[in-house]
């Protein structure tokens, strides 16, 4: 009987012993069962910080990207504006020179060093800002309205037929019309305020802008006609989605042209009963025989329009973006 026990006892104590193997092997293989239970899964740890910080870290390297593609493109940019620029120096350099060695005569075309000065003087002084503020006024009052009256009427003569060939006449007889051979009845007619000059740079603004319209719109490629038209669009919708889009870059075209002579016109009309204005500056300083104001009033004329055109050229890029650039 006690042997029995014995053994019995011999063998619980067998189990026993290899129970604790067991349990030390799996603590061995899983350091987690050891330290107790993970962490709960809100509890913030040093990787999900790490994640949070990523749109920063994206944000700084596409920064850096678009720094690199800027400096890939700054010597281009460079070459391109010393190109664009070239042709403006050498002129430049040789207005200076030509008085300088007697070429020319400096009392007629003094250097350009002079000039700078002389302008300098003027915009120091307050009265190119003024000049220039009267002529700008007029200017761009005689634009906006052309630009207002002409491309709707361009729009309605070259969509509608019937009005084309009613008015096509009447657009021969003025389009063949100087503005400035009509400077005088406009004077007549309207006075010598600012009313007749205003006047002169509509009627000059507003031929180029209407001949430009409706050559855009009867010119639309007619593929784009049938292609809207088998879509079934209604007359408006074509117009709106097809017919002024597709006139956009030619009507800009003819809104250019009118921007230049806007101004080109209007320094002709300061010339006659003005008291400020470009022209009348270079006018007045041509009597006075100050030659270096009047290049000066000169330059600042063709200032005025490169910006101008620059600011249509714009304009047309942005309204015109849908365009596919020409390749080669």
């Amino acid at each position: 009987m006690s042997s029995a026990l014995d053994t019995d006892i011999a063998v619980d104590t067998d189990t026993a012993r290899g129970l604790d193997v067991a349990i030390d092997a799996d603590t061995a293989h899983d350091p987690d069962a050891a330290t107790g239970p993970a962490a709960p899964s809100g509890t913030s740890t040093p990787t999900a910080a790490a994640t949070g910080g990523a749109p920063a870290v994206r944000r700084a390297a596409a920064a850096t990207a678009r720094l690199r593609r800027a400096g890939r493109r700054l010597p281009s940019l460079l070459r391109k504006a010393a190109t664009r620029s070239a042709a403006i120096v050498a002129l430049l350099l040789l207005w200076e020179a030509a008085p300088q060695l007697g070429l020319v005569d400096r009392t007629f075309l003094p250097p350009f060093s002079e000039v700078a000065g002389a302008w300098w003087e003027l915009a120091a002084d307050g009265q190119l800002a003024d000049n220039t503020g009267a002529s700008l006024a007029r200017s761009f009052s005689g634009f906006g309205l052309a630009v207002a009256v002409a491309v709707p009427l361009g729009l309605l003569i070259g969509w509608y037929r019937p009005v084309a060939e009613l008015l096509d006449p009447l657009l021969e007889v003025f389009r063949n019309t100087a503005a400035l051979a009509l400077l005088p009845v406009f004077v007549l007619l309207l006075g010598i305020g600012e009313t007749s000059k205003i006047a002169i740079v509509v009627y000059a603004c507003t031929w180029p802008i209407l001949l430009n319209t409706i050559s855009a719109v009867r010119n639309v490629d007619p593929t784009l006609l049938r292609l809207a038209r088998s879509m079934d669009l209604s007359a408006p919708r074509l117009f709106q989605k097809v017919i002024l889009p597709a006139s956009v870059p030619v009507v800009f075209t003819g809104i250019r042209l009118a921007g230049a002579a806007s101004i080109l016109v209007l320094v002709a009309a300061e010339m006659i009963g003005a008291k400020a204005g470009l022209g009348y500056l270079i006018n007045a300083s041509q009597y006075n025989f100050a030659i270096p104001q009047m290049y000066a009033g000169i330059i600042t004329i063709s200032a005025i329009g490169v910006a101008f055109n620059q600011v249509l050229v714009t304009a047309e890029r942005r309204l015109s973006s849908w365009r596919v650039p020409a390749v080669g």
